[in-house]
């Protein structure tokens, strides 16, 4: 018989024991619980189709995750949000296309900034953004939307980039990242400013385009012009404010004798003529303007992004106007 004192060594040896196994199968389960749970791929949120309005009222569905979109004349946008277009806008079969996104667009084929049915067609889009109301106006905005769904961003043309870049990133889902990229700019563009008022005050600026023997002046508050006089805080000239107060477009004609008249301390011209003799830059007229008499003025070619507007064609305007006004 067992004596009460090897009984109580007996049950305890046994206690001791079940506990061990007790506590190596609790480790083997979370073990195997760790092994099952890197072994499982990460559960991630999958798109889907959404249905949103458009400018024109239009309810659209948006694919999910689309990846063959036109966007003619929004490639600024398409870019700035990581975006590669299946094609990109040009005008004369090719022969003009906004150069200064050729850094992320260089492979990525022309298509006609009309964009004929047809060729729409032959690149099997699953998005469609129209710029403005004036791209599917008459009966082209069915026959777009039968081709693929067809997104009108803005009903007037010269809408603000700003506003775009957010419905565009609203439309694809990246509306974070139109944010991000707004908030980048306008840093820049704060540090800019700075850096002019440091160098050069508040000094009053224009910019000018030579194309065809014709000159045309920015306006106050659009492309270029809300570049230097929104963003950068130069000081808009008396002629570009009287004209602006009665412009329809970007660019406004504007005669020589105008703007003899043009009271800016520099001038940042873009010369479509270099190739054409530019024979406006030849007449007294030009050479008695202020800025051009005290050789204050910046010449940039029409590959440039002073033409354009938005997030990109922007941020290298700006670091166009430090580097000429601060050299």
């Amino acid at each position: 018989m067992f004596t009460n004192k090897k009984m109580t060594v007996m049950i305890a040896s046994f206690l001791a024991l079940v506990l061990l196994l007790v506590g190596c199968s609790d480790k083997n389960n979370e073990a195997t619980e760790k092994e099952v749970e890197q072994s499982e791929p990460a559960v991630e949120e999958t798109a889907t189709e959404r249905t949103v309005t458009d400018a024109m009222g239009h309810e659209v569905i948006i694919p999910a995750n689309p990846q063959r979109i036109i966007a003619s004349y929004l490639e600024d946008n398409l870019v700035a949000l990581g975006i590669t277009p299946v094609a990109q806008w040009s005008v004369k079969e090719g022969a003009s296309i906004q150069t200064y996104l050729q850094e992320y667009l260089k492979d990525v084929p022309t298509i006609p900034h009309d964009l004929p049915f047809e060729v729409v067609t032959s690149f099997t889009p699953d998005l469609l953004l129209m710029e403005a109301a004036q791209a599917v106006e008459g009966s082209k905005y069915e026959q777009y939307a039968k081709i693929a769904p067809t997104y009108v961003v803005k009903v007037e043309n010269n809408s603000d980039w700003r506003d775009k870049l957010l419905t565009v990133g609203e439309v694809l889902g990246k509306t974070d990242e139109a944010k991000q990229v707004l908030a980048d700019y306008d840093k820049k563009a704060s540090e800019a400013k700075q850096i002019i008022q440091d160098t050069v005050g508040t000094e009053s600026a224009a910019a000018i385009w030579l194309v065809s023997n014709n000159f045309y002046i920015v306006s106050e508050n659009v492309s270029s012009g809300a570049v230097l006089y929104g963003d950068l805080g130069l000081t808009t000239p008396n002629v570009v404010k009287e004209i602006s107060s009665t412009a329809t477009a970007n660019w406004s004609a504007i005669s020589l004798e105008r703007l003899a008249e043009l009271d800016a301390d520099h001038i940042f011209l873009i010369n479509s003529d270099i190739g054409n003799g530019a024979e406006m830059l030849k007449d007294p007229l030009w050479s008695n303007i202020p800025a051009v008499k005290n050789g204050r003025i910046y010449e940039y070619g029409a590959e440039t992004s002073w033409l354009y507007a938005g997030a990109i064609a922007n941020s290298q305007i700006i670091e166009d106007v430090v580097e000429s006004m601060t050299k």
